[in-house]
């Protein structure tokens, strides 16, 4: 993958938005810009709807109400309303808000798709959207109350109401009404919204695809993690490095195993400490052999999900759709979520598992009968001391919350709108839910590197001094910067919250890329 922190502007048309590019402008405020050809494409689409509206033709959430409502004809001169009256009554999601790079990349996926000029919406709209992310108004957006069915309706509908001058939105790091926020940024509101523009807005699953996009970027980076922090925990406890040999990933031919396989190799290769202990053992338990198998699995998932996130990145997903070389206006049902709530479901199950396998690993360092002579919870003087007994009590907790969460959203649907719309699909639900699960994995890896730098230590007292790999030694040594050698008790929450951070941050894995690739 490229690296986000370089993409300092992109270029939006509804057609080429990837993954790198939305995490850039997202997360790191790369600078928005609509091409010329989707500016000429919405103005198309925006005169056909005006065409359709000024002949009072039959269209759905045009001159119609919506959802249950659709038999309920709306004359001409109340278009505007019905698109404003939309906004209005939608936004009932509540909870905590979503994070600022999580709305962010809503707005800029909304923006995307009115860029491919079959949606109807004036320009303005569009414009509003870039203008605001880049001058940093960002739409307070609670997290709950989407079905991911007829989109992210509740969630979309609180970002239309900042531009109606509504609603509220983060500036500057403060926490204003809506039309203050504008008006600080110099951004005009919208007077009121015209015809099909609040389905326009509101109808889609940005929301879901927001938050589920961010999420696999992140996971994707916990996979290198998993691999280089695995690496450590299979050197301190005297792996066997038969396990990763080519000829065996090649022989079962899974992509992601065989990758991962790679990956360890490189990761162990020239490291003295490990290859002191070749030929111990025929084999080592699963935890440490099967990693390739695990971690392999784990990557060939995120990239199923990858491919059907890409594509939605460039979804036209509100509804109904308009084309304007046959003035067709088709209803469907591209807003629903269920090709997002599967993958997402899936990508929380593939993260748990990162976890699940991390926390074994510990658990056979701190276990005397299964570290292969490392001292029981790496103390040097038990009973007195602790130790990491507890560091694996903390990160069984976070692993076992992982199966609660893991539960999938998408078999799930409650009918809504008086039995129109009768199969919802969760989807933002299992997004969400695949971000709390990410959290704990990253936290459950953090405590695994912070006891494989422990268990290293300790196995040089027990076998004598031994290098480690180039890249292994750059990992150790960063720890060690920031947390020294544990010889008895001490506050270990500082530690902890110390390698949290140094997890979250991209730092390892920029190590990971430079020496792996």
């Amino acid at each position: 993958m490229k690296d986000v922190r370089k993409i300092k502007s992109i270029i939006i048309d509804g057609q080429n938005l990837d993954i790198e590019s939305l995490v850039a402008a997202a997360r790191y405020g790369a600078k928005v810009t609509l091409s010329r050809p989707a500016r000429r494409r919405i103005e198309k689409s925006r005169a056909l709807t005006k065409k359709i509206a000024d002949e009072e033709r039959v269209a759905y959430g045009i001159t119609t109400g919506f959802g249950d409502f659709a038999n309920r004809a709306v004359p001409e001169e109340m278009a505007g309303k019905l698109s404003t009256n939309l906004v209005l009554s939608h936004c009932t999601a509540t909870g905590e808000p979503y994070k600022e790079e999580q709305v962010r990349g809503m707005m800029l996926l909304r923006a995307n798709a009115l860029c491919a000029g079959i949606s109807g919406v004036r320009l303005v709209v569009v414009e509003k959207l870039v203008e605001m992310l880049n001058r940093g108004v960002t739409p307070v957006i609670p997290q709950k109350g989407s079905l991911g069915a007829s989109g992210d309706l509740a969630p979309l509908s609180h970002m239309g109401l900042v531009l109606l001058g509504k609603g509220e939105a983060w500036f500057e790091g403060e926490r204003l009404p809506g039309r203050e926020a504008m008006e600080r940024a110099g951004i005009p509101v919208l007077r009121g919204l015209s015809s099909k523009e609040g389905l326009g807005i509101t109808n889609g699953t940005c929301a879901m695809t927001s938050v589920g996009a961010l999420n696999l970027y992140d996971t994707l980076r916990a996979a290198d993690l998993a691999d280089l922090i695995g690496a450590m925990t299979f050197t301190a406890l005297n792996g066997q490095y038969s396990a990763f040999d080519a000829r065996l990933h090649t022989a079962r031919g899974q992509k992601g195993q065989i990758k991962v396989a790679e990956n360890l190799r490189r990761i162990t290769e020239n490291c003295e400490l490990g290859d002191r202990c070749q030929g111990d053992r025929v084999q080592d338990a699963y935890s440490l052999r099967c990693m390739p198998q695990v971690h392999g699995a784990v990557r060939d998932t995120l990239d199923f999900v990858l491919e059907k996130v890409s594509i939605e990145l460039n979804a036209v997903t509100d509804n109904p759709l308009i084309f304007p070389d046959d003035e067709a206006v088709l209803s469907g049902g591209n807003f629903h979520g269920e090709p997002l709530a599967l993958p997402f479901d899936y990508l929380g199950i593939a993260c748990s598992e990162l976890a699940s396998i991390s926390e074994r690993r510990t658990e056979r360092m701190v276990n005397a009968g299964l570290s292969n002579g490392l001292p029981p919870f790496l103390t040097v003087d038990g009973g007195l001391n602790s130790g990491f007994m507890i560091v694996q009590y903390a990160s069984a907790s976070m692993v076992s919350e992982n199966k609660v969460f893991a539960h999938p959203a998408s078999v799930d649907s409650i009918p809504s709108s008086a039995g129109q719309e009768d199969f919802v699909s969760m989807g933002t639900t299992a997004a969400r839910k695949s971000g709390l699960i990410l959290e704990n994995t990253l936290s459950v890896l953090a405590y695994e590197l912070l006891t494989a730098c422990q268990a290293i230590d300790l196995r040089r007292r027990v076998s004598g001094k031994g290098a480690l790999s180039p890249l292994m030694d750059k990992v150790y040594k960063r720890v060690r910067k920031e947390v020294p050698f544990m010889d008895h008790d001490r506050e270990i929450r500082l530690d902890i919250e110390k390698v949290e951070r140094l997890v979250r941050s991209e730092e390892l894995n920029d190590l990971f890329r430079k020496y792996i690739g």
